[in-house]
């Protein structure tokens, strides 16, 4: 993979892999401050489904951030109308607010059951990555 600094732009069509990772480019890029759950996890698919509903037929820009994050880099992503996409998605409910990388700029976006419909990303962002398959 080639060297990318934080503030690089990279724009262009991009595919969906889940519900916070695309690939501009060949660059596999998670989207900056928030957390959708796995695919094999409760709404997992749906959330991957819903960004791409967002990002079909659109040009992406992805503002590349300092962070890294597994073998992605991580970035701000924008529609071509100004639209966040981890904004999007926390607001439609698919995915969540992480304010250990966001400081909590999604967080008021977050419908009011979000956390609990999510528990699992909600449990990973607590440390928490290998609760059972059912709580409660």
């Amino acid at each position: 993979m080639r060297k990318l600094q934080p503030g690089t732009v990279l724009k262009g069509r991009c595919w969906v892999i889940d519900g916070d990772t695309i690939i501009i480019d060949k660059i596999h890029i998670r989207l900056a401050g928030i957390d959708a759950p796995e695919l094999d996890h409760p709404w997992g698919e749906r959330s991957k489904w819903a960004l791409f509903r967002l990002c079909k037929g659109q040009v992406v820009t992805a503002r590349l951030t300092p962070e890294f994050s597994y073998d992605r880099v991580v970035a701000e992503c924008f529609l071509p109308d100004g639209r966040d996409l981890a904004a999007e998605l926390v607001r439609c409910g698919l995915a969540l607010d992480w304010p250990k990388y966001s400081g909590g700029k999604y967080r008021h976006l977050e419908p009011a059951d979000a956390r609990r419909k999510l528990w699992r990303a909600a449990a990973r962002q607590r440390g928490e990555p290998h609760l059972p398959e059912h709580v409660g």
